[in-house]
């Protein structure tokens, strides 16, 4: 099993009268925080105190870039060019880095979302456009995606740091992707169910097929329950959990 492993959840998604997810209750579980920037979910209340709740915590802030579909949370595909996923890429993480600013802090990774981390995952335009953005904004950003990915390879083509990303409470297909959310049983329900996958997904990664970093969803009714089993999980074999970019040699 590889001993050394980062921990990201999926925040600040609530908006305006609508709260979703138990931050407080997770953050203390985990080493990356992935932000939404105000498209898929998020607003500017919202964004400065999930940065502030991160920071209290000294949890890695990243921006949670979606598409602008509110209603849909980010989970409906729209057509959209190289053009769009630049700048809407810019956009979010323009805007979450200016509540990192205020807060003393700074970002340390980006994550696509929803329908937009499967699009750049495939689409090779559409994942260049974003990673020449998050090179123009901070090259020393870490970008969080799907490993054997065109994101994966447009990172590594302008020498972007990727972390390849497994999640314990989705399943995957006898293919190795994700089973898509539409189909019945795509999520883990079970806690115990979920900690034992993650366990196995560090346990059988390569070098060829490594992960870097382990998602949980923070709408999930029991997301800090989740949190705390998990990370106790990785502690109880001797994983060390760590953001990408503050891990040792």
């Amino acid at each position: 099993m590889q001993r050394r492993i980062d921990l990201n959840c999926d925040m600040g998604e609530g908006f305006g009268a609508w709260r979703m997810g138990d931050d407080a209750g997770v953050m203390p579980w985990i080493t990356s925080a992935n932000i939404a920037c105000g498209f898929h979910a998020g607003d500017s209340a919202t964004m400065a105190a999930t940065v502030a709740l991160a920071r209290s915590h000294d949890v890695a802030i990243g921006a949670h870039v979606g598409l602008p579909d509110l209603a849909g949370f980010g989970r409906r595909e729209m057509a959209i060019d190289a053009a769009q996923a630049h700048a809407w890429t810019l956009h979010q993480l323009g805007a979450l880095s200016a509540f990192a600013l205020a807060a003393g802090t700074r970002l340390r990774h980006l994550k696509p979302h929803g329908a937009l981390y499967h699009m750049v995952a495939r689409d090779t335009a559409l994942a260049v456009a974003m990673v020449e953005a998050v090179r123009t904004f901070d090259a020393g950003l870490c970008v969080f995606g799907a490993g054997a990915s065109a994101l994966a390879t447009a990172c590594a083509h302008s020498r972007i740091a990727f972390a390849a990303e497994a999640f314990a409470d989705r399943r995957y297909g006898a293919d190795g992707r994700l089973v898509p959310r539409t189909q019945p049983d795509a999520v883990i329900e079970r806690v115990d169910e979920g900690v034992a996958q993650a366990l196995a997904l560090i346990g059988t990664a390569t070098p060829s097929a490594r992960v870097d970093t382990l998602c949980l969803h923070g709408d999930r009714d029991d997301a800090a329950a989740f949190a705390r089993a998990l990370r106790e999980a990785l502690d109880s074999v001797g994983v060390e959990v760590v953001a990408p970019d503050r891990a040792t040699s």
